[in-house]
């Protein structure tokens, strides 16, 4: 018997441009990488077997093609697991996966799943751009089974035929034979159902048997772990990091990009936050340059009309009403620090400009920054932007702290849509990113931009100042109506360590009095995102006292431009421990952490199992055991 789906074909020029026909004509879409050198790059990226398809860890797809093997399980009772993704486990009780090792390339990956009294290992390996897969049943039952679905993704073009043989996939660009070796194959109208009382064979090009198959994963493993050896001195934080980034590198279809979004759970495709996208830019330069430059554009060329990169752009849909914390300029600045190539500098100089330009026009009060958002028609939408656009809980977004008790008690300008509170996080990050892009401009050769970014840096520098309080110690944020400071106290206050505004003294006062403090920061556990004798640390919400790892990373470069190398090292120290209690436990890097337990990933709290931004606890040891240059470092090897 055989099964016979054609599709019309199209160019493969036009196979890459063209996105999923059921999206809106005016479907939101980045600007595209201009230069020469991200063209090719992004080409290059875009190639080979991986698991690419964002939607399923159990998908395997060839770039450009986009022709996907789909794997399933179906359970004696019938039920069908059809997409499998990591952490969804704790929200509502699905799959557990357990993921293992992911080459960025696809070269070698492994997972195991359990589900329905079903557990399951799935090894692949791709080489000379052939795929060869090894599904080992771990636990199972007469009656369940694997079910093998071949797909032409994202509506690209091919013809696919399935017969007792083999899947043939057709495309205009080549023709792709898959074999399958399994007991009693069964067809249905699309697919492959294969019982799990043994190990099933899945290869490209010609069928390969179980130990041919076996032996070629098993090379590709050892090449791998061979290659992790090179971050030896913290083996254990690099497998964390390595691994949450490599299961979040998927294809944006809508855009013809290679990108790596915060997790695969937390929309039903795919979507960028800005400091986020930043961040895991910055961990991917350690080993993986192009993919680190691919991120860092991604978001970059996100940018607005209006001139900033938003808070978040995903599929189908972009904020056009505000932003996030400007922690551009700081990464690329440090990508290019270690890779030393203009073109990426040039690729996103204009746009990081426009957005450093837009801030100080848009979101200044009295030579104060403060959070806000700009009504903006998103027309006949329910999204949240849309309900919330030109209101406070939008201007509270725009901090990338959403529900933080440092807004509680802020005013809001309901005319201009300002939130009426000084931020010193927020002045200290632009001051940042000014210098950072002044040191880009100058590379560049733009003397002008340069001269007026650091007169900027120096401006808001001044005006930072005004909101230290030498009684308490620390910098404050500032009540624009009553002209009052904020004791709301959260890691942000020590961002000023990353301008370098604050002389030794004031940093040593700050680490002091308040790092070291058990009532505020210090403890198990840090940093909490909220003081703990603060009423809302309690709460154990979101941004209302759970640890976050960006605060934590933030304030350890901060630390990095003084010489406080205790207070540097118990940074360094807590935060990797803290990482390594889940990750050691469920192989789960997650989106934020009890403050108290140390505990991550809890559904009732807002918290993705999965989340890339969590290893940057990691990365923060993998960065003092030398594998990233201290910043006088870089600066002494760009001298050279």
């Amino acid at each position: 018997m055989k099964k016979n789906y054609t599709f019309l074909f199209l160019p493969i020029a036009l196979m890459l441009l063209f996105c999923d026909a059921t999206v809106a004509q005016n479907q939101l879409t980045a600007k595209k990488p201009s230069g020469k050198e991200a063209i090719e790059m992004t080409n290059r990226l875009m190639h080979g077997w991986n698991t690419w398809n964002t939607r399923s860890v159990l998908s395997h797809v060839l770039l450009p093609e986009c022709f996907a093997i789909n794997l399933a399980m179906k359970d004696q009772q019938g039920k069908i697991l059809e997409e499998t993704l990591i952490g969804r486990d704790h929200y509502d009780s699905k799959e557990q996966v357990i993921p293992g090792p992911h080459a960025y390339d696809g070269t070698y990956t492994e997972l195991e799943v359990e589900w329905h009294n079903i557990r399951l290992r799935v090894q692949s390996a791709s080489v000379d751009n052939e795929l060869y897969i090894l599904l080992s049943p771990l636990k199972a039952s007469t009656g369940d089974s694997l079910l093998i679905t071949p797909k032409m993704l994202w509506n690209r073009k091919g013809e696919i035929n399935i017969d007792q043989h083999m899947i043939v996939g057709q495309t205009p660009t080549n023709n792709i034979k898959v074999y399958v070796n399994g007991n009693k194959k069964i067809i249905s109208s699309n697919a492959f159902h294969i019982p799990l009382d043994k190990a099933i064979v899945i290869s490209t090009g010609t069928s390969k048997s179980e130990e041919l198959v076996a032996k070629t994963i098993q090379n590709a493993k050892q090449k791998f772990e061979t290659e992790r050896l090179k971050v030896g001195k913290s083996p254990e934080a690099y497998d964390a990091m390595q691994t949450v980034l490599a299961w979040t590198t998927i294809y944006d279809p809508n855009n013809s990009r290679i990108i790596n979004p915060v997790s695969r759970t937390f929309s039903n495709d795919w979507v960028l936050f800005g400091w986020d996208t930043y961040f895991a830019a910055y961990m991917l330069s350690l080993d993986n340059k192009e993919l680190a430059y691919a991120n860092a554009i991604a978001i970059t060329k996100e940018i607005t009309d209006r001139g900033f990169v938003p808070n978040n752009s995903q599929y189908g849909h972009k904020s056009e009403d505000r932003t996030e914390p400007q922690v551009g300029s700081i990464v690329v600045r440090e990508i290019y620090r270690k890779y030393k190539e203009k073109w990426f500098l040039q690729e996103v100089y204009n746009e990081l400009l426009s957005w450093n330009r837009w801030r100080a026009a848009n979101r200044d009060i009295d030579g104060y920054l403060v959070h806000g958002t700009d009504p903006y028609d998103y027309g006949n939408t329910k999204s949240r932007s849309a309900t919330e656009s030109g209101k406070m809980k939008a201007a509270k977004w725009e901090s990338g702290m959403d529900n933080s008790p440092m807004w509680d008690d802020a005013g809001f300008d309901s005319v201009n849509h300002r939130m009426l509170m000084a931020d010193v996080g927020l002045m200290s990050l632009y001051i940042a990113d000014c210098q950072s892009l002044s040191e880009i401009a100058a590379i560049l050769g733009h003397a002008g931009d340069a001269k007026e970014l650091t007169e900027r840096a120096e401006k808001y520098s001044k005006k930072l100042e005004t909101l230290w309080d030498d009684q308490f110690g620390l910098y404050l944020n500032k009540d624009l109506v009553t002209g009052k400071p904020s004791y709301r106290l959260t890691p942000t206050l020590f961002y000023p360590l990353l301008t370098k505004v604050p002389s030794l003294e004031q940093a040593s006062r700050m680490m002091k009095e308040h790092f070291y403090n058990p009532n505020e920061f210090w403890g198990e556990y840090i940093l909490p995102s909220v003081a703990r004798n603060d009423k809302a640390f309690k709460d154990n919400h979101y941004w209302r006292g759970r640890i976050w790892a960006p605060l934590n990373f933030l304030v350890y470069l901060g630390m990095r431009n003084y010489n406080i190398p205790g207070a540097k090292k118990d940074m360094v120290e807590k935060s990797k421990a803290l990482l390594l209690k889940t990750w050691l436990s469920d192989r789960h890097v997650c989106e934020n952490y009890h403050a108290e337990t140390g505990l991550g990933g809890e559904a009732n709290t807002w918290s993705d199992a999965f989340y890339h931004w969590g290893a940057l606890l990691g990365f923060m040891d993998i960065m003092e055991k030398g594998y990233v240059p201290s910043p006088q470092a870089q600066m002494n090897n760009l001298k050279k």
